[in-house]
Parts: structure tokens; C-alpha cells; sequence
């Protein structure tokens, strides 16, 4: 085996006893830092149901609970809903205006499948889906790490057509299952199969106790510089073990199938949150490791109950899905605004991680090198128009952040449609001109390397991003 292909088993994977640890990139090992070429570049896609808050302009609760900002491109004024992503201006980019062609006749509850597809499902009928733009992304760029893609979902499985409780499907349509347990992901990432590690752990009850001897071993070879790369790494992994435990509790809490207020009962709000931050946190380590560079997360299913309506116990409200056929009671777009402004604060946290923390290879931090999307196929009470989106990070790969893109016409201040607190307003006739997100995703793909100029049957990119 030569220098070179030795250096480069080392830095991927520390083997134990029933553990394959994926590490970041060591410039001991390397000979000389590597090009820009050599840095990963990353996708992922958070997915969140039931639309967003957009209440009228002659509401009071216009002005502080509308999730879309305020203003132009650069000087937007974003309004207590996404307030939070402030700190992280410069690093993002909101969306106004795209939604899918083939999806803007259905209802909000069956259009989850084809947000990363952009297929023709329809709202009924005969059923047929499309590859997600995820694993386009993938089948480039899995050939390079252990996992060619990570899809996770708060409700786990495939669910069931036109209510997918997964967002990543493959060359042929087909639903890819996605995981939502922790403990399960974080041994797919760091642990080997088998009846032997299985044992192992049991006794060990951590991962990294198995790791210890190799990588005190591993230690004395590094540079001083990779010494402090390979203990804050291990310092993550860690916490993000240790976490498993409790955030384990509430993914495995039984839902109540009929009186949802006795949820509080059951479970605290903070084991929700934990359970949310540690999703995330998975992603940064399989990013960080390079185990992957491509990852989905689906915040629940559109229409379900399950563990996804739960998350809102972590703001003190009731069933993520009801707050949408609230809104007109006391507090109710306020109360949805909330709900809006945990998901993005949470995704602001996701974010700012990646970029405090610096690209393996020197080039940038990892958020320049990773572009984090994050959206809905709904925007005003499950109409599948004017997909509120927001995008992070990407530098390196071409994108411009600290803007808020309008596209379209007709809708500049975002009341087409705005408003709607019951189930038949959906179905109103909506005069608006949208682009096709789908060039959005081709803008995307060739942005990360992939050779494409069209994508789910519209060709072009999109101009301006």
C-alpha cells in the first residue's frame, strides 16, 4: 500500500473494536495541504410542514408575526419570526416567489413529497414521484465518503404517498426510509456492525472508550495543530453521545391519540428542544467527519400527528399542526409565529456551527463550503404557492448572501393569498407570475459539480442568486 493511500485511510477512518471513527482531514498526513478543489462541498435540506404565518396587512399581527421580511434585497427588515437569523445576516439568503408548476393545484397536505422533486404527484389518484435533488447531489458526490447521503425525519419511515415522512427519493421515484432515532444514527455514522460490537458497546456504553488506545496512538503522530482538530472533534462526538440518551426519551414518548393536552404531562418541553438540537448536531458531525456531504432532515409529516407536532412543547404551545387552524384565535398568528421562529432559531444555530467552524482543509470556514437550505411547500395555510425558503452559507460555491430575493410578479408584498384561516381557501384563484423552484435546484446542482442544465423537466437556472 503506498504513503499516500495509507494517509488517506488514516485520515477518513480510526477502527476500534466495533467502531469505524470518519475524521477530518490532517495536515500530518497529507504532505502538502490540499488544493480548494479538494475541500467537500455539501447540501442539505430541512423541511418543515403547514406553511408559515402570513397574515394580512390590515391584521395587527402583520407587522411583527408575517414570516416573509420587509424592505429590498439588501436593506430587508426581517419581523420577530426570523429575527433570530440577525446575528448570521451576511451568511443568508430568503426567498419569495418559487414554488413547483406541477404542485400549485394541491392542497398543502399532500405536497410534501415533490418539494425536493418537483414531480407531478397531483393531489389524488395514480401516484408516480420523481428523483429528489438531494440524490442527484449524491450519486455525484457518495463515490467520496462512507455514506453517500444522510436522510433523517422526525417521524422515520417513507410514510405513505402524498404524505411522505421522508424527503429523499431515488433514480426511480421510490421514497428512501428515513431514520429518526439518534442512538441509530449516530452508530450507522461511528459504529461497525455485528454481534461483537454490539457487545462491546454494551459493556463500554460509549463509542469512543472503544477509540481510546488508537487514538492516544494516533496522538503522538500529529502536529500540534491536528492534535487540537482531533481532540475538539472527539469533544463533539462526545456531547453529542452523551445527549443520545435524552433525546432518545422523546422520540420513543407514546403520542396520545386523543387528548393532546395532556402531552405536557408526558414529557418536558427541554427533551424536545434536546431532541431537535441533536438531530442537528448529527448532521455537523457527519459534515465534519465527511461521512457525508449530502443530508436531508423532514420536520414531520404534512397532515399528521406523530412526534414532529410535539416539538412546539419546546416553545410552550400546543400540536405543531393545530397552531395552523388557530390563527384567529387570541394569539394565534402570534402563537404560529412563534412555532416559525423556533424552527428558524434553531436552524440559525445549525448554521452558526458550521461557520465557527473552520474547513479541515484550510479553505474557509465549513458553512462557505456547504450550502443549507431550509423551506416549506407551503406558505399561507397549506397553499402550495410562494415556498417560504431560506438558504445558508455557500461562499465558496458562488452564492451571495445577505439578500432577500423577490422573483415573480404580482405578489412583491406577499398578500397573494395571505390570510387564509380555513381549509377552502387554498382553492382560490391566486393571479400571481412564480418561477419554477426547480431552477433553483439546477443552479444548485452545478454549483456543487454536477453537469445538468435542467431538473424535474425545467431547464435554465435561476438569475440573480
Amino acid at each position: 500500500m503506498s504513503h499516500k493511500t495509507e494517509s488517506w485511510n488514516r485520515r477518513r477512518f480510526l477502527q476500534g473494536t466495533g467502531v469505524a471513527l470518519s475524521l477530518p482531514w490532517f495536515e500530518t498526513f497529507a504532505g502538502e495541504r490540499p488544493s480548494p478543489n479538494d475541500t467537500p462541498k455539501r447540501f442539505v435540506s430541512i423541511y418543515h410542514p403547514d406553511g408559515v404565518g402570513l397574515p394580512l396587512k390590515s391584521d395587527p399581527a402583520w407587522n411583527d408575526w408575517s414570516w416573509f421580511p420587509r424592505g429590498g434585497e439588501k436593506d430587508f427588515q426581517l419581523t420577530k419570526v426570523l429575527d433570530v437569523l440577525e446575528p448570521l445576516r451576511n451568511d443568508i439568503t430568503i426567498y419569495s416567489g418559487l414554488s413547483h408548476p406541477a404542485a400549485r393545484n394541491v392542497h398543502g397536505h399532500s405536497n410534501a413529497d415533490q418539494y425536493l422533486t418537483g414531480a407531478a404527484i397531483g393531489g389524488h389518484g395514480p401516484y408516480k414521484n420523481s428523483v429528489s435533488v438531494d440524490q442527484v447531489y449524491a450519486a455525484h458526490a457518495g463515490e467520496y465518503t462512507r455514506h453517500s447521503s444522510l436522510v433523517m425525519s422526525t417521524n422515520g419511515g417513507v410514510g405513505g404517498p402524498r404524505g411522505a415522512q421522508t424527503q429523499s427519493f431515488n433514480s426511480e421515484g421510490r421514497p428512501i426510509p428515513a431514520m429518526n432515532r439518534p442512538k441509530e444514527i449516530f452508530d450507522m455514522l461511528f459504529v461497525t456492525s455485528g454481534k461483537e460490537a454490539a457487545a462491546q458497546l454494551a459493556r463500554s456504553k460509549s463509542a469512543l472508550d472503544l477509540l481510546i488506545a488508537n487514538t492516544r496512538s494516533l496522538a503522538r503522530e500529529l502536529s500540534k495543530q491536528d492534535q487540537l482538530v482531533l481532540q475538539q472533534y472527539l469533544d463533539a462526538v462526545r456531547d453529542t453521545e452523551v445527549k443520545l440518551t435524552k433525546a432518545q426519551k422523546w422520540i420513543d414518548m407514546p403520542t396520545p391519540t386523543v387528548d393532546t393536552s395532556n402531552l405536557y404531562l408526558d414529557a418536558e418541553p427541554k427533551e424536545a428542544r434536546l431532541y431537535f438540537q441533536t438531530m442537528y448536531e448529527l448532521i455537523y458531525l457527519a459534515f465534519l467527519s465527511d461521512s457525508t456531504r449530502v443530508a436531508t432532515f423532514q420536520l414531520g409529516r404534512e397532515n399528521g400527528e406523530g412526534p414532529h407536532d410535539l416539538l412546539s412543547m419546546a416553545v410552550g404551545l400546543g400540536g405543531a399542526h393545530g397552531l395552523t387552524h388557530a390563527v384567529k384565535e387570541p394569539n394565534g398568528w402570534q402563537n404560529l409565529g412563534t412555532y416559525n421562529r423556533y424552527q428558524a432559531e434553531e436552524f440559525a444555530r445549525f448554521t452558526q456551527r458550521l461557520r465557527d467552524t473552520p474547513e479541515p482543509t484550510g479553505a474557509g470556514n465549513m458553512l462557505d463550503n456547504t450550502f443549507a437550505m431550509h423551506g416549506s411547500a407551503s406558505s399561507s395555510f397549506h397553499l402550495s404557492r410562494n415556498y417560504p425558503i431560506i438558504s445558508a452559507g455557500g461562499k465558496n460555491l458562488g452564492f451571495t448572501n445577505g439578500r432577500y430575493l423577490k422573483f415573480g410578479k404580482g405578489n412583491e408584498d406577499n398578500q397573494a393569498g395571505a390570510g387564509i384561516v380555513s381549509d377552502s381557501g387554498w382553492q382560490g384563484k391566486v393571479e400571481v407570475e412564480e418561477l419554477p423552484l426547480s431552477r433553483l435546484f439546477v443552479t444548485i446542482l452545478q454549483r456543487l459539480g454536477v453537469e445538468t442544465d435542467s431538473f424535474a423537466g425545467i431547464t435554465g437556472t435561476l438569475n440573480r442568486v
